[in-house]
This record gives C-alpha cells, structure tokens and sequence, in this order.
C-alpha cells in the first residue's frame, strides 16, 4: 500500500512539474532478470524519474545519506524500496545489499558520477557501478538524462511553464569476469566504457570529460552505421 502511495505522488509530481520524454524504452523491456540501470546525474528529481520510467517493483534505488535527516524523504526511501549510501566513505553494508539484490534478479538503479554534476556535464565517475556489473554478470543498461538540472526545473516553474526533461535508455551490455592481472586497469576500463556508452546518449554539451575520448567517438559511428535511412 505505501510503495502504490509513494509511487502515485511521484509520478503526479512529475506530471505536474515536467514534459516527460522516453526513447529507446524497447531497450530494457526485454529485460526481466537482474540489471543494473546507470545514468548520469543533474538534478533532484533524476531519482522520481526512475519510478515514472521503470515499471518494475523490484527497483533499488541508493539515495544520498544526506537526506536521511528529512523525514519526509524518509518515508519516500522507505516506501519505495530504496536505501541511503554513503557517499565519501566505503559502505559495505550497501554494498552487500546492491550486490544480493542483482544477483537475485532484480534491478539496480546507480549514477555512476555518485554526486550531481554542477555544471551539468559529466564529471568523472567512480568504480563501483562497473564493480557491481562485473562481479554479478547482469546487463548494465545506460541511461543519458537531460533536462533534469535543478536550475531548469525551477526556472520553468516560475515561468509558469513544465521543464522538458528527456531520458534516452540505450542497448544493453554486460562485462566479463574480472581477473586477478591488471585488475584496477580493467575497471577503469569498465568504468570508462560505461561512462562512455551514457555520454553517446547525451547531447554533446553534457558529455563533459567524456566528450573526446576515442570510444565514445567510436560508440557515435556506430549509432550512426545503425540508424536507419529515412
């Protein structure tokens, strides 16, 4: 009862608040085991967002311990499933939720980033999104959000108007098994590679530290090559 509450208020927030826009949703309905979902991160509503676009009642979300002194967004963690990390310091306790809660199927929402962006664009992510993938064989889907910054938001709402918030879900893609050898490099790898396949969803303003690296160059030509001729 309080999970259909929690979601009901959200997703009419939302409408209230936002044109909301979808692409490539074909890419993560065919999935109905354990995935981890990544994306990049503007604003305060990125997290609402997830229960808009994802219809599935398994969604663990890890919201900012620094919430965890509002009450109400207590009660919203709590009735939604989520659960408050430590963003500075390593959480093994959450960290061994997230792993459990992939290896038993389900899906895992995480922004790579760990933090919002101030200026919008990517910043450089950490390694733990790529860990997780890695460890627990799931499908990693990337996800590239826009519209979302705090700043646009509000400034649609003081001109009476909705902000045009846009989520581009891509193709997903799993990692191999890490190995002892070259450990550390092949996460970073991972990470960037990730990062990467986020940016190719993103237009090129919100790319960021991402936006000259060759593999996002090469992820473009391939979007390109597969796009259809109209």
């Amino acid at each position: 009862m309080a999970y259909r509450l929690a979601r009901f208020i959200v997703r009419l927030i939302l409408r209230l608040v936002a044109r909301l826009e979808l692409q490539g949703y074909e890419n993560i309905a065919i999935i109905d085991g354990g995935a981890l979902a990544v994306s990049n991160h503007l604003g305060r509503l990125d997290v609402a967002l997830v229960y808009y676009y994802l219809d599935r009642r398994d969604i663990l979300v890890l919201v900012a311990e620094k919430y965890q002194k509002i009450g109400v967004i207590r009660w919203f963690v709590k009735a939604l499933g989520a659960a408050f990390v430590d963003r500075f310091n390593a959480d093994l306790n959450t960290m061994r939720i997230a792993m459990n809660h992939l290896k038993q199927g389900k899906i895992l929402v995480l922004a790579p980033e760990g933090t919002r962006s101030p200026t919008g664009a990517l910043i450089e992510a950490r390694a733990g999104a790529s860990y997780l993938a890695a460890q627990t064989g799931v499908w990693v889907i990337p996800i590239g959000l826009y519209g979302s910054e705090d700043s646009a938001v509000v400034d649609a709402f003081r001109h009476f108007r909705r902000a045009h918030i846009c989520a581009a879900i891509g193709k997903p893609f799993k990692f191999p098994p890490l190995q002892r050898e070259h450990r550390e490099e092949t996460l970073q790898a991972y990470t960037e590679e990730m990062m990467c396949q986020i940016a190719a969803l993103l237009p090129e303003k919100y790319r960021g530290v991402y936006t000259d690296m060759p593999r996002l160059k090469e992820i473009l030509i391939e979007q390109t090559k597969s796009s259809p001729v109209t």
